[in-house]
C-alpha cells in the first residue's frame, strides 16, 4: 500500500504490522490527500516516547487504557476517548492496559512511508 496515494479502499487483513519496538507495532492505513490514518498496538507497559512532530494528531482509544502526556498535562485515557495534539507540541503516552489506538495525521506522515 505505501507506494500508492489515494487508494479509496484499504484492507485491514492486506496491510502489514510495522514494529516500532518495546512493545509497540503499527498498521499504516487509508492515507492521501494530506491526511492519514495509523493504527498502533501497545502491550502493557509499552510507551510511546515523548516526542514532537510538525503534524497534528487526533488519537481515538479503541482498546485499553493508557496514561497520555500532552503539553505537560497527564491523563488517564479508556476507550472512546481522544485527544487532539497540535503541531509542535510534546506528547506520549504509556500503556496500562493493553490497547490499540487509531491515530489520524495531517498532513501525512511522510517518514511512515519510507521503506
Amino acid at each position: 500500500m505505501k507506494s500508492e496515494m489515494n487508494q479509496p479502499f484499504v484492507s485491514w487483513q492486506e496491510c502489514e504490522f510495522e514494529e516500532s519496538g518495546n512493545g509497540v507495532k503499527r498498521k499504516i492505513l487509508a492515507y492521501g490527500d494530506g491526511l492519514m490514518h495509523v493504527e498502533v498496538h501497545f502491550e502493557t507497559g509499552a510507551e510511546g516516547a515523548m516526542h514532537s512532530h510538525p503534524h497534528a494528531q487526533t488519537t481515538y482509544i479503541l482498546e485499553g487504557e493508557f496514561e497520555f502526556t500532552i503539553a505537560g498535562e497527564k491523563r488517564i485515557m479508556k476507550k472512546g476517548d481522544t485527544m487532539y495534539d497540535a503541531p509542535n507540541v510534546m506528547h506520549g503516552c504509556r500503556c496500562l492496559k493493553k490497547g490499540v489506538v487509531l491515530d489520524t495525521f495531517t498532513p501525512i506522515r511522510e517518514d511512515f512511508l519510507k521503506d
